[in-house]
């Protein structure tokens, strides 16, 4: 399995027994959905390695408490601690109305309802303060902040963003 075909679902943070238990850290809103799964990959450097699970429970807030098969001491499971879990992307649940992953809408046109064809999104820029889109325009980069109320329509359909920013935002976000 190839990382770019997966989403990452969050990262094992501790050992829970010395039988071998694990607490992997959700990066999502409802664990719950994923209390129930069958294997996970987990990223081992250069490679996704499939693990299945013998058994999992939701713990406090986003944590799962997860038993490997075939990890059945605390020296096993070390061997896994602070590493990324993955599941493939068709196991994501289906967003509707103006939720998006930021996977989902690479490659898709932003358009503003007063300025008009902004350009598309090439990346989505998630390492600063505020969630931006980075859309590129001929040659030019443009940021643009991820804002629910700046967002109108996702248009799946045709791959295509309505937005309604505050005017001279596009502009003074021009690089």
């Amino acid at each position: 399995m190839k990382k770019e075909d997966c989403f990452y679902l969050g990262k094992i943070v501790k050992k829970y027994s010395f039988k071998g238990e694990l607490i992997l850290r959700l990066d999502t809103d409802e664990p719950e959905i994923y209390e129930n799964l069958n294997a996970v990959f987990i990223d081992m450097g250069k490679t996704l390695v499939p693990y299945f699970i013998e058994n999992s429970l939701i713990q406090k807030g986003n944590h799962i408490r997860i038993r490997f098969e075939d990890i059945d001491t605390e020296e096993e499971a070390e061997y896994l601690l602070k590493r990324d879990v993955y599941l493939p992307l068709d196991l994501l649940p289906e967003l509707k109305g103006n939720q998006f992953y930021f996977h989902e809408v690479e490659g898709f046109v932003i358009e503003d309802v007063s300025y008009g064809k902004i350009g598309i999104i090439d990346s989505i820029n998630d390492a600063s303060a505020q969630l931006l889109f980075v859309v590129k325009n001929d040659n030019e980069e443009i940021l643009i902040p991820i804002v629910d109320d700046f967002i109108k329509k996702i248009d799946r359909k045709n791959k295509k963003i309505l937005i309604s920013t505050p005017e001279g935002l596009i502009d003074m976000n021009r690089s």
